[in-house]
């Protein structure tokens, strides 16, 4: 029998890079011979965060690296994330083709079944259908998310966007509109629906990004999603009317730990970090009390202003908890922390560049989890049964946390406009109470039920490493 090989095709950034590794570790493990494609730009970083070792592969994965189009000028502009959206797009496809014929020429390994890539490279769909390739898409973020992209042209056939002016920005506009006919969401606010809905420009990247992923993502033969399926039923059977076949197979890291690592992997080991990691923020929570941490983290892409920063370090501060906050180099701009506050908080703050966040999510000081509620953060906090403070800012945050506050009853809101009163207030309410900690507890053992062996995640992982073997082994 045919070993069914995938090719992994990440977009370049941690917010899918992770995932998709964790995906990719987990068809290993069951069989799939695995290739891991990264931008040789990110490839490089990996090697200078955690050295060589982490991209060197092993017997059945093999990671390579195609480039991305970009010179190092490029990636110091403000506009790099725009740039590199459109080089990945109108540049890779070359390479990846050059890739997949290489690879079905190498001794030993076996010929190319599946073309993976996650949602932003959906060109290696195409050039996946032009070599006659079966496909399959993973859609990196909420499959709420997805189906709100999908119904964003009716938003615009409506008249909903763009925005007449800018002062439908702070009008109350975009709370008070409420949409109630998107199939399987709730009824939500415009400003849930995501951040790409905030714009007067009707030639906005970012709309018409949300107008034409999901459609290029209905070309693939299935439709990946880290979720599970109790967590977002309506929507999940809304979607399936659109895609012939989808696969929840979430949380990602839950499976992953469930499983055994035969692959030689650790079970913590489940990302590639683009950023130095603080493990020793590790050992500073082993002698907290259990759940009095504060976890804070914005994500690999949130940036703030200097005023913003201080806003919620002295929020922090007056909640009374100590705290782990996750503070990337380039977070805020030519600012760090205000001298005061590190004095104040000596003892009971713990400043990390970047943090093993699944392991500390996890960890049994850490009692609630202030967040931009990028997918991934929402469903390591769901896995850990951990309340969340939700200040959202791009993308399919937003709805992720319009879920995580009015759907799954695990968080709090914090206002667009930073107040140091509101962040104390609100780290106290997801502190203090019971029903969202019992929210969580819910949610957590859900998790659990579908990431075990005869869990709904579980069972569709195994029919998805099925559907590949088949198409490997076509007269089987």
């Amino acid at each position: 029998m045919a070993r069914a090989h995938a090719v992994v095709v990440p977009y370049p950034c941690s917010g899918n890079i992770n995932p998709a590794l964790q995906l990719a570790k987990l068809l290993h493990r069951h069989g799939v011979y695995i290739t891991f494609v990264n931008t040789e730009h990110n490839h490089r970083r990996v090697q200078d965060t955690e050295g060589a070792g982490a991209v060197r592969g092993r017997e059945g994965f093999r990671f390579e690296a195609i480039p991305d189009g970009l010179s190092d000028a490029d990636r110091g502009k403000q506009d790099y994330g725009l740039s590199l959206l459109v080089s990945t797009n109108t540049t890779c496809a070359a390479p990846l083709r050059d890739l997949i014929a290489r690879l079905n020429g190498t001794p030993g390994v076996p010929p190319v079944t599946c073309v993976l890539p996650t949602g932003l490279m959906t060109f290696a769909l195409g050039v996946a259908r032009d070599l006659g390739i079966p496909s399959m898409v993973f859609w990196c973020a909420s499959a709420a998310s997805l189906m709100a992209y999908m119904w964003t042209p009716e938003l615009r056939k409506r008249g909903y966007v763009p925005l007449k002016d800018e002062s439908y920005l702070t009008n109350g506009y975009l709370d008070k509109t409420i949409i109630d006919w998107i199939p399987g969401v709730p009824p939500i606010s415009l400003g849930d629906v995501s951040s790409f809905v905030r714009t007067t420009d009707p030639n906005d990247i970012g709309l018409g990004l949300s107008e034409y992923e999901p459609s290029s993502c209905t070309k693939a033969g299935a439709l990946i999603l880290n979720t599970f399926e109790n967590l977002d039923a309506d929507v999940l059977a809304a979607l399936r009317s659109e895609y012939a076949h989808v696969y929840t197979v979430g949380p990602l890291g839950s499976l992953l730990r469930h499983g055994t690592a035969a692959d030689g992997d650790s079970i913590d080991s489940t990302g590639l970090s683009l950023w130095k990691q603080d493990a020793e923020c590790l050992a500073w929570l082993d002698t907290q009390e259990p759940r009095s941490v504060v976890y804070v983290n914005f994500g690999s892409h949130t940036v703030m202003t200097p005023e913003q920063l201080a806003e919620f370090a002295w929020g922090l501060a007056a909640s009374d908890h100590p705290f782990l906050w996750s503070i990337r180099d380039d977070l805020v701009r030519s600012a760090g922390l205000p001298p005061a506050f590190v004095a104040e908080t000596a003892g009971r703050c713990r400043v990390a560049a970047w943090c093993p966040q699944e392991q500390v999510v996890r960890h049994p000081a850490v009692g609630c989890f202030l967040t931009h509620n990028g997918w991934n953060s929402t469903c390591e906090s769901l896995a850990a049964g951990m309340p969340m403070v939700c200040w959202p800012g791009f993308a399919d945050q937003y709805i992720n946390r319009k879920y995580a506050c009015d759907v799954w009853g695990v968080g709090v809101r914090l206002d667009d406009e930073v107040r140091r009163e509101q962040v104390a207030m609100r780290v106290r309410e997801a502190m203090g109470s019971e029903e969202i900690k019992a929210s969580a507890a819910r949610w957590k053992a859900e998790a659990l039920v579908a990431s075990c062996p005869r869990g709904s995640s579980y069972e569709n992982l195994l029919s998805m490493v099925r559907a590949m073997c088949s198409s490997a082994n076509p007269e089987d």
